[in-house]
């Protein structure tokens, strides 16, 4: 099994590039949905989050206030402490689940797309190169990141020239957290350019997918943690 890592800094379209992939076939880990399932109430990360930032983190309904978490990571400099706690039982899940694919399906193209790849302190056994085969980093400009973080808070809604310039500095607060796209390039194998039309960026994929289907064609299966 091909284990491919796919990246991207906040508002990249890593999300619209895995989309893209699955409908070429490829099998999908999601750090953001993994992560969401583990801070469900009784598991262990959401009593572990609850243990380290305290019972206001809390809402009514027992649910961890993710808003106020986010704030806590972004706005008040907490970001590694939240990491600390849900990165290694992220990636140990995916290692598991990555195990049951690989067993079912040897010769699989695998994702895992994680916005944090490259900058976690938690690489995991092996290290970032010991779980992943390949790294595909997907790019935009600032300016197209911050516009897609924008839309995506907005939700259809129209914002205020407020809400909109609070909307601004957490994407700018964001982007300062994460490793700058040059330098994450020089770490990965490829490199999508996500800086015009959707056409553009699913002509790419199209060149790229073939590639890693031989690739996967020629891992051994019988390779430990695939």
């Amino acid at each position: 099994m091909l284990r491919v890592g796919l990246t991207g800094g906040l508002g990249s379209g890593k999300s619209t590039a895995a989309r893209l992939f699955v409908e070429h076939g490829a099998h999908l880990l999601s750090s953001d949905e993994i992560g969401r399932e583990l801070m469900q109430p009784g598991q262990p990360v959401y009593s572990a989050i609850l243990q380290h930032f305290g019972p206001r983190y809390r809402r009514p309904d027992g649910q961890l206030d993710r808003p106020a978490l986010a704030h806590a990571a972004f706005a008040e400099g907490r970001v590694e402490e939240l990491n600390a706690i849900v990165h290694p039982a992220v990636i140990a899940e995916q290692q598991r689940r990555a195990e049951e694919l690989a067993a079912r399906e040897p010769h699989a193209v695998l994702l895992v797309e994680s916005a944090l790849l490259l900058e976690t302190r938690h690489a995991g056994p092996g290290g970032l190169r010991g779980r992943f085969d390949r790294i595909v980093l997907v790019t935009a400009p600032d300016e197209s990141k911050i516009a897609r973080f924008l839309a995506r808070s907005a939700a259809g809604r129209s914002l205020t020239p407020e809400q909109r310039d609070a909307l601004t500095a957490e994407a700018h607060r964001r982007l300062d957290q994460q490793m700058p796209d040059e330098q994450k390039a020089s770490l990965c194998d490829y490199v999508l350019h996500n800086d015009g039309s959707l056409a553009e960026l699913e002509w790419q994929i199209d060149q790229l997918w073939p590639l890693l289907q031989q690739q996967a064609a020629a891992v051994p299966s019988a390779r430990p943690n695939a």
